[in-house]
Order: C-alpha cells, then structure tokens, then sequence
C-alpha cells in the first residue's frame, strides 16, 4: 500500500506525497515570498478580507501581510517574469495564514496547488489542471472524491441573451458570484439600506446623471476612497447610480424570470446538464451553442483524462464567490464525508492579471488543496485510528 494513504501519516507527509505527484506530472515548483503586499489582496478579495489577514508595516508604512493565498502570489511573480503573457505552468505548497473565523480553527494550514497560465485551448487546459489535482489528492490518501462543478462563463452568456436592463444584468451576476439565492436577487432591492444611504440614493434620483456620478466621486474623494474590493471609485458611483436606478419601474419580464429561474436549477450528471441547457436555450430561441459546445469539450477532455462523471454534478447556480472567476468553477469533496468544507477547489480566472498589471487578460486556471482536509475513506469511517 502507498504510504500516503496509511493511517496517521501527517499532513507535511501528504503535502510532501501532493508536491511529488505534480512535479511527475509535468508542473514547474514555484515558491513565492511569505511576506506580501497586503493591498494586493485587499483591492481583489474586499476591505471586509481584512480581519483574516496577520498584517505588518514597513518604514514608510506600505501594509504587508503573511500569505493568505498563493493564486494572488503565483500571479505576481509571473508577471514578473520574463513568461507573462506565454504558456506557463506552476505548482506551489506551503504554509498559508488566515486569522482563524467560525469555519476555520487555526490561522495557519498548509496548502498545495497548481496554476496554469496562457493557455488558449481552455477546455483543455481547464480539465488538465481538474485531473492533476484530483489525482494529486488522491496519491496522498483522499480517497474517492465527488466532484461539484459550474460555469459562470456559461451563466454569463446566457444572462448576455437575455437583453436585461444593465442594472439586472449586473445584480444577477453579482448575486450568482455571491451564491444568492434566486428568490432575493429578485425580491431585495440589493442589502439593507440604512437611512443616510436611502437617503444620498433619493437625491441621486432627482439630478440628471452626469452630475450624480460627478457629486458620487466627490463623496468618494472626500473619504479618500479610490479602490474597494479590486473596483476603482467610477465603477463604485456607478453601482450607486446603478442601486438609485433601480425602482420599481425597472422590473425584469416574468417569462424573462421564469427563464433565469428554470437555467440555474439545472443540475445533474455534466451529460445530461448539457442536453436539458441545449432544450432550455432552443426552446427560448437563446443562441448558448458556443458556450454549450466548449461545455461539451471540456467534459470530454476530464471523461479522457480519466475523471469519472458519473461521480460528477454539474449546477448552474454554482459559484465559488470570488468576483475574479470567469469560466469553469469546481470543489470536490471526500466522497464518504460529503458535507463540510471543500478538499479541494478551483476554476478559471482570465480577468485577474490584468487587475494585477497585465496588458491584457490572460487564460488562467487554477486549483488549490486543503492538505488538512486530505483523508482516506478508513480514516472517516466509525472506529478508524486518528
């Protein structure tokens, strides 16, 4: 039997046995520093991040943090290099430092992973790093893993068919990123407003729109805000312009609604996803059959590469709720626990680099595992050695 999957084994053996099966597998081991620019994480993953990072100050009071990720850091240094922009392909494990929340237990675990950049065969690509990763988990005991997969690319084309008012278009996209449910993207006019907000949100109303926007950046620039959550202060007055705008004279069509309702409760087997998506779409004379053929592409790429699908469910309401992803998205879970944080998730993120400097987007795809959720079936049945 592999060692890595005996019982009692520790988590730097598994991170050891992970780091072992990606470098046979092709990946270029890539280290970044501990020690990072702190707004790096902050202007991508929101201010409300903050309470999870361990930060410090240099001399000049520039904020730095311990790493709490390594895709953000992957991402830097190989901009950095002499690579960006060309096909590249890295794996990394380590040490990561999160302040402990209601879901995690320590602030510092290890983590390994893969990243893959430039790349313009995606399907490909997008299935390559799935089976690596899964099959690095299992060479280090994981035992049978269930796979959860989605598409916000899908989603976005389908949302782009749609023809929606721009401020529906986005607050349905956003409140998918943010794994809303679809009853209170519809009911809720967005979060709770206290009365100072209803309040500069009434007075936008009742001025034309260039002068809003002009006294929304104002407001911005007076409380020395210029990025929040990666977005720089035009995009946040346009969300507030956007939220003044939205009363009840700008209501989405029922059939539009039953339509968006009916796409994101599909769900089942990757195969079977597809071709009830292909009715869907004909049925409203929607045109998704480019997004429906790389669908079908990239399940045929993880069903060669030995992913089993059968082991696989496909939800179009699936999101992993971070802003940056843009295409396919998947967790996996230890098939005999299922419940619980994900062992292992990831997707595609094409528009990060270029917020991080690129001079354009650039393909991407990464997947990232949680070594001390790394289990073998024994250790998770009644009675089994810990």
């Amino acid at each position: 039997m592999n060692d890595a999957k005996s019982l009692g084994i520790s988590d730097k053996d598994r991170l050891d046995a992970v780091l072992a099966q990606f470098l046979r597998q092709g990946f270029a081991r890539s280290e970044p520093a501990t020690l990072q620019p702190a707004n790096a994480f902050l202007e991508r993953l929101g201010e409300d991040f903050r309470g999870r990072l361990y930060l410090t100050s240099d001399a000049m009071g520039a904020d730095f943090c311990l790493r709490p990720e390594f895709t953000i850091p992957i991402c830097l240094d190989y901009l950095s290099s002499d690579r960006a922009g060309q096909p590249a392909a890295f794996a990394y494990g380590g040490p990561v430092f999160r302040f402990p929340d209601e879901h995690e237990q320590a602030g510092e675990f290890l983590q390994a992973g893969l990243e893959s950049f430039g790349r313009d065969d995606r399907e490909a690509a997008d299935a390559e790093i799935l089976a690596s990763a899964v099959e690095a988990a299992g060479a280090a005991g994981s035992g049978a893993l269930e796979l959860r997969l989605g598409d916000a690319g899908l989603v976005s084309s389908f949302l782009d068919k749609l023809d929606l008012p721009a401020v529906w278009r986005r607050r349905l996209e956003t409140g998918y990123s943010r794994g809303d449910p679809i009853e209170r993207i519809f009911t809720s006019s967005g979060r709770r407003l206290g009365s100072e907000q209803a309040g500069v949100l009434a007075a936008l109303k009742k001025i034309e729109p260039e002068d809003a926007r002009a006294l929304v950046d104002d407001l911005l620039a007076l409380a020395g805000i210029s990025k929040v959550g990666g977005r720089s202060a035009d995009e946040i007055a346009e969300r507030f312009l956007e939220q003044a705008s939205l009363d009840a004279e700008q209501v989405v069509a029922s059939e539009k609604r039953e339509l968006v309702e009916a796409f994101l409760a599909v769900e089942g087997h990757p195969d079977e996803a597809s071709a009830t998506l292909r009715r869907l779409a004909d049925d409203a004379k929607l045109n998704l059959t480019a997004a429906l053929d790389s669908f079908d592409a990239r399940s045929g790429f993880m069903a060669a590469l030995g992913i089993d699908l059968d082991s696989a469910v496909f939800s179009a309401s699936f999101a992993r709720r971070l802003d940056y992803y843009s295409g396919f998205v998947f967790e996996a879970r230890n098939a005999v626990s299922q419940l619980g944080p994900p062992t292992i998730g990831g997707g595609r993120y094409d528009r990060l680099l270029r917020t991080l400097g690129a001079w354009c987007d650039i393909p991407a795809v990464g997947a990232a595992i949680r070594i001390d959720r790394l289990h073998s079936r024994d250790e998770l049945l009644p009675g089994a050695a810990t």
